[in-house]
């Protein structure tokens, strides 16, 4: 990413301020609130700061995408070498409910700024082949054939589930999602058990 600044002993800590400035203004109150007056007023700094540090506001858009994104990639990697059960990867859904936000206004964004449309589906390319990997190896260590649960039936259910609970608690949609949450964990529990496919019981509270 472009920079007017060179690398300095002060650059990581002001640097960071407008990150974290920025990322809170867009967290809390949408993108169209980052300007580089609200940021620099965010962050207690001159506003003038942020285009020192940042070019544009695009590149101050792409720097606070890749900082989350990159933690993002590297827990992902460190998880697939981990060779996690199917278990593990279900439970370690809640983990995408802290981003829902983030990642709604980055889609916003990226429907009227290119640049940061490609660095997120250049992103998303990385995310989903190591979610892929980590559910094919899941799958494999079970000895569950391909056609019994294909690995990305498997990502798209799980992981395409957990992203619409929390899109739909975002907007105020999320309740009665408990069956589908008991359906989804039935079948895995099957597969773990190496049973065929099982019929839908729904949770006791809910008969």
């Amino acid at each position: 990413m472009a920079s007017r600044h060179q690398a300095g002993p002060t650059e990581p800590t002001t640097r960071d301020q407008l990150l974290d400035a920025a990322e809170h203004l867009l967290i809390e109150e949408g993108y169209a609130a980052v300007t580089s007056r609200r940021v620099g007023a965010r962050a207690g700094l001159a506003p003038q700061l942020v285009h020192y540090y940042f070019r544009t506001m695009d590149d101050l858009f792409l720097a606070v995408f890749r900082r989350r994104a990159d933690v993002g990639i590297d827990l992902l990697q460190d998880l697939v070498r981990s060779r996690p059960t199917l278990h593990q990867l279900w439970e370690l859904r809640e983990v995408g409910l802290t981003t829902t936000t983030f990642s709604l206004e980055f889609m916003a964004l990226a429907n009227h700024r290119k640049a940061i449309r490609s660095a997120i589906v250049e992103y998303y390319h990385r995310y989903r082949q190591l979610q892929l990997d980590a559910f094919t190896a899941a799958l494999a260590d079970l000895g569950v054939p391909e056609e019994r649960c294909p690995p990305l039936v498997a990502q798209l259910v799980m992981v395409g589930v957990t992203q619409l609970i929390a899109i739909d608690g975002e907007v105020g949609l999320g309740s009665g999602y408990e069956a589908v949450v008991s359906f989804i964990q039935q079948q895995i529990d099957s597969l773990a058990a190496g049973e065929p496919a099982t019929r839908f019981q729904a949770p006791s509270d809910q008969r």
